[in-house]
């Protein structure tokens, strides 16, 4: 009986070893489908991470686009500010104009009422100060070589000297200049006789 038991006992370890060699080809199976798996995967990270660098480079080109536009945004609003301001001031200068024409007419400044001087005058100042705030100054360049960038001449005027042949002569109407920062723009320029030596 001892012997029919350990008969028995072999086998069943026949049956169970059987069986085990009959796993060995699901477990290759799932393994192959679990690499073909992690394949498939690894290329789809590798499309995923392409697409993600061409999404980076496009935002960064978009961000670029938009604070450069941002910028000449920025710069054009500036640029109008100071047109405009220019604009404005360019509608005072007949006002000037009316101010330095009744001031430097002696005899009819002198003949009028010393109270009534007094209120031009402190108009006048209000104008001169309003100019002054935006750093706007006149040009008067009677003596100076003639500049046709900044002087408009009106005629030219005969002159004996050599020293005046080219020199502004006469000022009809001045000129008016503004800075703004580190340079100057001129909103008039002075109408000028210019010398022009006789022959």
């Amino acid at each position: 009986m001892d012997e029919k038991m350990n008969e028995n006992e072999i086998q069943d370890d026949i049956e169970l070893t059987g069986e085990d060699n009959s796993v060995e080809p699901e477990l290759e199976e799932i393994e192959d489908n679990t690499n073909n798996k992690v394949k498939t995967l690894r290329e789809k990270l590798k499309v995923c991470e392409s697409e993600k660098m061409e999404h980076l480079e496009n935002l960064q080109r978009v961000k670029a686009d938009f604070l450069n536009s941002k910028k000449r945004l920025e710069e054009e609003r500036l640029r109008d500010t100071e047109r405009a301001i220019n604009e404005q001031i360019e509608k005072l200068l007949p006002l000037c104009d009316s101010f330095h024409m009744a001031m430097h007419n002696k005899e009819a400044w002198e003949a009028v009422d010393d109270v009534w001087r007094k209120g031009v005058e402190g108009i006048h100042n209000q104008l001169h100060n309003i100019l002054a705030s935006y750093a706007v100054s006149e040009v008067h360049p009677e003596g100076e070589v003639f500049d046709p960038q900044k002087h408009e001449a009106m005629t030219n005027v005969p002159v004996t000297d050599k020293d005046q042949q080219g020199k502004v002569i006469q000022v009809i109407q001045n000129g008016f200049i503004r800075k703004n920062g580190d340079t100057e723009v001129l909103l008039r320029p002075a109408r000028v006789t210019v010398g022009e030596l006789e022959k």
